[in-house]
C-alpha cells in the first residue's frame, strides 16, 4: 500500500510530516486530506486566526508533490 506525506504549506512555510500514512490510492488520501482541512479550519477560525494560502502538499516516498489541497477548497461557501 503506498504511503502518502501531508505537509502543510503556508506561504513559504512548510511543515513537513515525517511519518506519513498508507492509503490505498491517491483519491483516498485526497479525501484524508480535505477532512483534515476542515479540522484545522475549525480551530483557526476558533483562534480567530488568517484561513487563507494554507495548502496540504500530499507526498509520496518518493518525495514527488503528488495533489495538492488548499485548505479554502475544502470549505463550502454560498
Amino acid at each position: 500500500m503506498p504511503k502518502f506525506y501531508f505537509h502543510i504549506r503556508d506561504g513559504q512555510d512548510l511543515a513537513q510530516d515525517p511519518e506519513g500514512a498508507e492509503f490505498e490510492t491517491l483519491e483516498a488520501a485526497r479525501k484524508e486530506a480535505i477532512n483534515s482541512a476542515r479540522e484545522l479550519i475549525s480551530q483557526r477560525i476558533l483562534r480567530g486566526d488568517v484561513v487563507d494560502g494554507q495548502a496540504f502538499e500530499l507526498t509520496g516516498e518518493d518525495g514527488a508533490v503528488a495533489e495538492i489541497v488548499r485548505f479554502k477548497d475544502a470549505m463550502r461557501v454560498e
